[in-house]
């Protein structure tokens, strides 16, 4: 198994003279106020830049259009050439929650107890860590716990919580990162059941929400943005922005309980500041906002387009609602 490092994996694939941007952590660890790297506006050196965001000298989209043969490469990525959404399969929601709880109480403690942060991130095939510490990264991919340390790297099949803070090296915190809306965290010796395929169906939905949340967030009329984070107490990848009352959470859940299949949203901040009436935009049942559930993007062609457009028309009503109020 390679050492993980996605900026210097895409810098080798492209032509001589060009950087490369890219959505997932890489090397080294951040000791900034973020302890993470902005991996879409990283400094990356000297040549033409490739990002997946209006910010380079090239996107990826321009590239592959140029270079056929690095679509796969991108496509895998969600770079550009985007894959289209799948339907959800049966049984998903299992390996979802079982994911959730391992989340929440062994991958984001860990990194909490390095540096006081419990953010997560997407990664290919998963999710995990931003680089902490010794340069250390904990990943959960299909049904394999990968901790990686300065280059070295172990895997095991994830079996229990209580198993996997071991192998980890941390402890089990079944508190600092759990919200209102988790899942119990249970018995943290029971063995949890996963199933790679389905674990792969998030991750593919978690990185349609960081390609598309982060080209909104990068945008010329986005105000005031934070960072894309995947969130374990909510298991979504999201960030918050906009003006004080227009500022709201824009983000890509797997489901929930009160969602049955994946859905994006966005969830105003300051609801009772505004008049936002009910409507066929503002249609979220569980919270003050609009959803939009993955079976609407099935069959889209550009589903990534599809939904920057959901975020974006979410933005602008908020920003026009507040400038009313």
């Amino acid at each position: 198994m390679q050492p993980n490092d996605p900026a210097a994996e895409a810098r080798a694939r492209l032509p001589i003279g060009h950087v490369a941007r890219v959505l997932e952590p890489s090397p080294p660890a951040v000791t900034d106020d973020w302890f993470a790297d902005d991996a879409v506006n990283a400094p990356v050196g000297d040549g033409v830049t490739v990002s997946p965001v209006d910010n380079g000298d090239r996107s990826w989209a321009e590239l592959v259009a140029d270079e056929p043969s690095m679509a796969d490469f991108a496509r895998d990525r969600w770079l550009a050439a985007y894959r289209p959404v799948e339907p959800v399969p049966d049984g998903y929601q299992a390996t979802m929650v079982a994911l959730h709880r391992l989340a929440m109480a062994a991958i984001a403690p860990a990194r909490h107890q390095a540096n006081g942060k419990f953010g997560l991130r997407w990664v290919r095939g998963g999710f995990g860590t931003p680089f902490f510490g010794d340069d250390v990264q904990v990943r959960a991919i299909g049904d394999q716990l990968i901790v990686e340390r300065a280059g070295s790297i172990s895997s095991t099949t994830i079996s229990t919580i209580a198993a996997a803070a071991d192998f980890i090296g941390s402890t089990v915190d079944v508190d600092t990162a759990t919200e209102g809306d988790s899942p119990p965290i249970g018995d943290v010796d029971e063995t949890l059941t996963i199933d790679s395929a389905h674990a792969g169906f998030m991750s593919e939905w978690w990185g349609l929400g960081t390609a598309a949340l982060e080209i909104v967030r990068n945008a010329p009329d986005t105000v005031d943005p934070g960072r894309v984070q995947l969130w374990p107490g909510h298991f979504d990848v999201g960030v918050e922005f906009g003006s004080e009352n227009a500022r709201a959470s824009f983000g890509a859940s797997p489901g929930d309980g009160a969602h049955d299949e994946p859905y994006l949203y966005v969830s105003a901040w300051w609801p009772d500041r505004l008049e936002l009436e009910p409507s066929e935009y503002w249609n979220a049942a569980a919270f003050t906002g609009a959803t939009l559930s993955s079976s609407a993007l099935v069959g889209v062609s550009d589903p990534v387009a599809a939904t920057v457009a959901f975020y974006t028309e979410g933005r602008d009503r908020l920003a026009a609602a507040a400038r009313e109020s």
